[in-house]
């Protein structure tokens, strides 16, 4: 009996070791670990990946990248990486340390870093610095795609023709999407292509989808913003009878209901045409937890409010 007593706790660490498989990820499921820090390039890593990768995201729906900073929890999960996804541009402005020590021992690929340099933005209030903003213009989020499929390629170019085929696929996706997105705004009469929003997160979708965008911030939340700003907005409402403003899902909506109750102070009423998208995708599970669900989402919100 005392053998026996003596026996079976042995077994059962035995058993937990074998079952646990020590840290997670690669180790229990013998996919390679891939982390990013936005829902957006997890979406992409995931569509191109598919079953093959393991895919995390640090930021999740409603998180604010400009003002993002990792926690205990993400400096493990990036630690235990095989490979790191970032956007790069000044996005993650909080992280760029910790993801430039994380480069000394980890794979870490800027997915932005392939994008011709005459097709980026370079807003006035950037200082020099570039619009991190891209993936609201699918002609460039194609690009990022292209550049995550071939870091798979680069971290396990054992599945080469997979990480290829998923990305072709993928790809025939965003151009669909792209077309939808100019067929849609198109519907917006050319008088009423005005988007106010929190911040200047549109400025690619504007270029590309030729619809005017004005926010209360700069391109970064960091931005301040003071009763000037607002007193402009406001004024260029009441001029130009400006239907809609919008709010976005990761960023405070203060700014936007002192636009619409400064407008009504002026005589116009200005409604809230609904919730954007900006930074972060919508809840896992939800339409809008997807890139192309994102855009979807905007799109349909802004024509409807607009029209």
């Amino acid at each position: 009996m005392s053998r026996i007593l003596l026996v079976v706790p042995v077994l059962i660490a035995a058993a937990c070791i074998a079952s646990c498989g020590g840290a997670p990820g690669a180790a229990d499921t013998g996919r390679p670990r891939i982390t990013t820090t936005t829902g957006m390039i997890a979406d992409a890593a995931r569509n191109v990946g598919g079953d093959l990768v393991e895919v995390r995201e640090l930021m999740g729906p409603g998180v604010d990248p400009h003002l993002y900073k990792a926690t205990q929890g993400d400096l493990r999960r990036l630690r235990e990486s095989d490979l790191i996804l970032y956007n790069g541009l000044h996005l993650e402005g909080r992280m760029g340390e910790t993801l430039e020590q994380m480069a000394r021992r980890t794979r870490v690929v800027q997915v932005t870093d392939t994008i011709p340099e005459a097709r980026l933005r370079r807003p006035l209030d950037m200082e020099g610095q570039y619009d991190p903003h891209v993936w609201f213009d699918v002609s460039l989020w194609r690009l990022v795609v292209e550049r995550i499929r071939d870091a798979l390629i680069e971290m396990d170019p054992a599945h080469r023709e997979v990480y290829a085929r998923n990305a072709t696929a993928y790809l025939d996706d965003l151009d669909e999407l792209h077309a939808y997105c100019l067929r849609r705004i198109a519907e917006i009469p050319e008088g009423r292509r005005v988007l106010i929003t929190a911040h200047d997160a549109f400025g690619y979708f504007g270029r590309a989808y030729g619809i005017e965008i004005l926010g209360v911030q700069g391109v970064s939340t960091a931005a301040e913003y003071g009763l000037q700003d607002i007193t402009r907005l406001v004024d260029l409402i009441v001029s130009r009878r400006v239907k809609a403003v919008f709010v976005e899902s990761s960023v405070p909506p203060r700014s936007i209901h002192a636009l619409i109750e400064g407008a009504r102070a002026k005589g116009h009423e200005v409604r809230l045409g609904g919730e954007l998208y900006s930074d972060a995708l919508g809840p896992a599970g939800a339409p809008e937890g997807t890139y192309a669900g994102m855009v979807r989402h905007n799109v349909d919100t802004i024509v409807e409010a607009l029209t």
